[in-house]
């Protein structure tokens, strides 16, 4: 190999970030913060380098491989939940003084863990099949099809995610400027990323199979 990567050996370790990706978002999920006049939830910090990663494995390796990592990452993700509340079950020493900090950012509510995978699973295949079907159509506008897939996969996880998880805990109007807020805030991530993106997409697409 002379020490440069393949194809198949990049995949893994873009397989590896993307499910690290998606178990770091579902742990920050539940917090939200301040963005000038909007509240929007922290995982919108990491959210956005899920869909490049994910814009890239759609665009270089095809649908099928794409969502073969979605599904994993879905997948590792109810494993995490599960050794979380199974070490948040175990009783802790006496001499432990922080059980109910850990429980309380590691024991996410079932109704935001469903609000996320529901929302990750639907607007990651979209955004990946999104990315297929405008490639066939024209191959040569590549920001085109970064853009359009993040913004309709985006808005439909913000949609499901934040109406499923937050909807009745805060004022309507409110829910929907978070949903609003939120699809933005990741496309215009992803339009600044958009360099970057290409120039992984173009250095992935001339490295050697295997």
């Amino acid at each position: 190999m002379g020490g440069k990567l393949t194809k198949i050996e990049l995949y893994a370790i873009l397989t590896g970030i993307f499910t690290a990706s998606i178990i770091i978002s579902n742990t920050i999920a539940s917090k939200t913060f301040a963005f000038y006049t909007f509240t929007l939830p922290c995982a919108v910090i990491i959210f956005p380098l899920i869909y490049i990663i994910n814009d890239i494995l759609s665009e270089v390796y095809g649908f099928k491989k794409a969502r073969n990592v979605i599904l994993l990452g879905f997948f590792m993700n109810i494993i995490g939940v599960i050794c979380y509340n199974i070490t948040i079950a175990l009783p802790a020493p006496s001499f432990f003084q922080h059980s109910e900090a850990f429980n309380i950012v590691l024991g996410s509510t079932l109704r935001l863990l469903i609000a996320g995978f529901i929302a990750y699973l639907i607007g990651s295949i979209i955004n990946a099949k999104i990315m297929v079907v405008l490639k066939k159509w024209d191959e040569n506008k590549l920001f085109l099809r970064c853009i359009v897939s993040t913004f309709f996969g985006e808005s439909l996880d913000a949609l499901i995610f934040i109406t499923i998880g937050f909807i009745g805990t805060m004022p309507f109007e409110a829910l929907i400027i978070m949903i609003i807020a939120q699809a933005l805030v990741k496309t215009i991530y992803e339009v600044i990323a958009y360099p970057l993106t290409k120039t992984v997409i173009n250095y992935v697409k001339k490295l050697p199979e295997n």
